[in-house]
């Protein structure tokens, strides 16, 4: 029997009662709740080393537990030297058990390892309730081995929530665990 994932554990037994006395909903679904979690490796480099994309897929891979989609370029721009259907990053989209475990280890692994962490920023809010967070290193993950990295990458991280504000977005975001700085 699979187990349920502590941060889903914690969003049922402690932030659904909360956030329904904060904001008063009538019925259980109305409260937000996660919707999925897409983790984004733009490579613009790849056009000059096409390999990079391989190490990318497998350090993405290691750090979500899911393997990446590769991301190919649209249209042709020539001062980029970019040419339609080059590869040009990874990315992956988290639901369920997945998503949760993913977040868990984010907010309670990834996160207090970055050197002089304050909290994020709260103006990451899209005003339809998601959050988006930059990530400058890859090896704040424990999954990747400092030995085997090439080159260190950012990531993009959009949290999508069934929230309507970004009142509620926050709200739902900081029972969860998120550490939001103080301005």
């Amino acid at each position: 029997m699979a187990t349920k994932a502590r941060l889903r554990e914690l969003y049922v037994t402690t932030v659904v009662p909360a956030l329904t006395k904060e904001f008063n909903y009538s019925n259980v679904m109305a409260v937000p709740k996660l919707e999925k979690v897409t983790v984004n490796i733009g490579l613009g480099e790849a056009t000059q080393n096409p390999k990079m994309v391989d190490g990318t897929v497998n350090e993405l891979g290691a750090i979500v537990g899911q393997k990446p989609v590769i991301t190919k370029a649209r249209k042709s721009i020539a001062a980029f030297k970019l040419r339609e259907g080059m590869s040009i990053g990874t990315m992956v989209t988290l639901r369920g058990d997945r998503m949760y475990e993913f977040l868990d280890r984010l907010l309670n692994v990834a996160l207090p390892r970055v050197r002089d962490f304050r909290g994020v920023s709260t103006k990451s809010f899209d005003g339809r309730g998601n959050y988006t967070l930059g990530i400058k290193d890859q090896l704040i993950f424990p999954e990747i081995d400092y030995n085997k990295v090439e080159k260190t990458k950012g990531m993009n991280i959009c949290i999508t929530t069934t929230a309507k504000t970004d009142a509620e977005a926050k709200a739902l975001l900081k029972l969860l665990g998120m550490p939001f700085r103080q301005n």
